[in-house]
């Protein structure tokens, strides 16, 4: 057994699929079942199941994949080291961020960041996917849910807190909702309805309470949905992070505030994968990232 043998498995069960692997590694997909086929062979038992979609290890294969893994870690830092060596943090980070919470908190600080480090090359993603969050291109994941993927690192960035809120103006007018059934009655202004229907859950202490709105205006855009909330075209239920300042110069007021609410979850993570290697430049945004939240 050598190290592309090594590498090579290492990468198949990485990608999760033969497809995936081949195109990483500039090889076609025949070529990589054959010399995944001569590895077995090599060691005689099977390392990898293979299903229509996706390889899973063995429990041999994750053993092997286990060493690998390190040995493919330690070679990619002794290669950063010789290519760095004498110079400032160089390097590229690939991100993913949710694309409210991107655009309207984290862009100040990877802007900083990226003032501080001028070397390190920034690719950053406004995407809200939830499958497949740490992928080829992406080191580390921003994202508010219920709980983090088992299999990845997750890093706490603190709790998110959504709002039922409304301009003054429409206040005045109509009224805030008092109540859920109440709410149901709204124009409603939110992000990430699957369908025409949202779910959304409130929690008093340990009691939870689930209903089902049909929004009138659904966006990804954080900021569009605060200048509607501003605009008095409803009932905003959106992160506090987007109208926080709104509240504070009185142009925007809130309801239900005995309920916790929740859309997506509660708390934002920082996730990446637990055994890939982390170059200076991704280990150095981790902490940066993390501080900034905790400032």
């Amino acid at each position: 057994m050598d190290l592309s043998s090594l590498t090579l498995l290492v990468e198949i069960l990485d990608a999760g699929n033969l497809s995936q692997a081949a195109r990483k590694l500039k090889m076609t997909r025949a070529n990589v079942s054959y010399h995944l086929n001569q590895l077995e062979k090599s060691v005689g038992v099977q390392l990898v199941r293979r299903t229509t979609r996706r390889v899973e290890p063995t429990e041999v294969g994750a053993r092997l994949y286990e060493h690998g893994r390190s040995i493919v870690n330690e070679v990619l830092a002794a290669q950063e080291t010789i290519a760095t060596l004498g110079q400032g943090l160089q390097g590229r980070v690939g991100l993913s961020v949710p694309s409210g919470y991107g655009q309207m908190v984290m862009s100040p600080w990877l802007l900083e960041f990226k003032r501080l480090y001028p070397g390190i090359v920034l690719d950053v993603l406004f995407e809200n996917r939830v499958d497949d969050l740490v992928r080829d291109g992406v080191d580390i994941a921003v994202r508010v849910m219920p709980e983090p993927p088992p299999l990845l690192v997750a890093r706490d960035l603190g709790s998110v807190r959504y709002l039922a809120c409304a301009s003054t103006a429409w206040a005045a007018q109509h009224g805030l909702p008092d109540s859920l059934e109440a709410l149901r009655a709204a124009p409603v202004i939110t992000s990430g309805v699957v369908g025409r229907q949202l779910r959304l859950r409130a929690y008093q202490g340990e009691a939870r309470e689930e209903i089902t709105l049909e929004p009138t205006l659904i966006s990804e855009h954080f900021p569009f949905l605060r200048d509607a909330i501003l605009g008095g075209l409803g009932v905003g239920l959106v992160p506090d992070y987007v109208v926080q300042d709104a509240i504070a110069a009185g142009q925007v007021l809130t309801a239900l505030d005995h309920y916790r609410l929740s859309i997506f979850g509660t708390h934002m993570y920082l996730l990446y994968m637990p055994n890939r290697h982390q170059t200076r430049a991704v280990r150095t945004c981790i902490d940066f990232i993390l501080g900034q939240s905790r400032g």
